[in-house]
C-alpha cells in the first residue's frame, strides 16, 4: 500500500516503513505527526481525493532534524560592479512512515 501526501507545498510518494526527507516540521525529536492531506491511496482498493481523500491519514515518526549541503547564491550586474555573495543551508525533517490509514 501507498499514499501520495502534501507537506512543505510538495507531493510525496510514500509507503510503510519508507524514510524520507520533507520540509522541516515544529515537532520534536521522537514525536509521531500526522499528515492529513492524504491525496492518493494505492494498493487492492484505489482512493482517489478531489482534493484529499476523507478520513485516510499518514502516520509517521521523527528521526532528527538537520541541515542540507550549503548552496552558494551568487547575485551580479554586469558593468555595474554590483557582486553579492550569499549562503543557504535548507533545514530538512528525516522522517520514517509507520502507518497508512486509508
Amino acid at each position: 500500500m501507498y499514499a501520495i501526501i502534501e507537506t512543505g507545498g510538495k507531493q510525496i510518494k510514500v509507503e510503510e516503513g519508507q524514510v524520507i526527507y520533507i520540509e522541516k516540521l515544529g515537532t520534536d525529536q521522537g514525536e509521531t505527526v500526522t499528515f492529513d492531506k492524504v491525496l492518493f491511496v494505492g494498493g487492492d482498493n484505489v482512493k482517489v481525493g478531489s482534493p484529499t481523500v476523507d478520513g485516510a491519514t499518514v502516520t509517521a515518526k521523527v528521526e532528527k532534524h538537520g541541515r542540507q549541503k550549503k548552496i552558494t547564491v551568487f547575485k551580479y550586474k554586469a558593468k555595474k560592479n554590483y557582486r553579492k555573495k550569499q549562503g543557504h543551508r535548507q533545514p530538512y525533517t528525516k522522517v520514517v512512515i509507520e502507518k497508512i490509514n486509508g
